[in-house]
């Protein structure tokens, strides 16, 4: 099983590796977007806890990235969220903040 779906990137044997172009990324990328938004309108921040709501956007999603990236994708997402709700607090408990 290889690291790309596309073309030999990641792959076990000795062959060359050649690595996602510009357009394989970019589907990637718009994948991610519409999984994500979806995942919004349903009000999930971890991605894979949403049941079936999202089973398109997931599958498009799972089948035009690499496995990484997507693990990548899920982790930042999740710390994002978690980086905003820290800065929300802090500025609510700092009352120096300008409102």
């Amino acid at each position: 099983m290889g690291w790309w779906p596309f073309g030999t990137y990641g792959s076990s044997n000795s062959e060359e590796i050649t690595p996602p172009t510009r357009h394989e990324r970019q589907k990637c990328w718009e994948s991610r977007d519409a999984y994500f938004a979806c995942l919004d309108g349903v009000g999930v921040i971890n991605a894979g806890t949403e049941g079936k709501a999202c089973s398109k956007e997931n599958k498009a999603y799972q089948n035009t990235c690499a496995q990484s990236w997507i693990t990548y994708f899920n982790e930042r997402r999740k710390l994002a969220f978690a980086q905003k709700d820290m800065l929300a607090q802090a500025n609510a408990q700092n009352p120096r903040v300008k409102r």
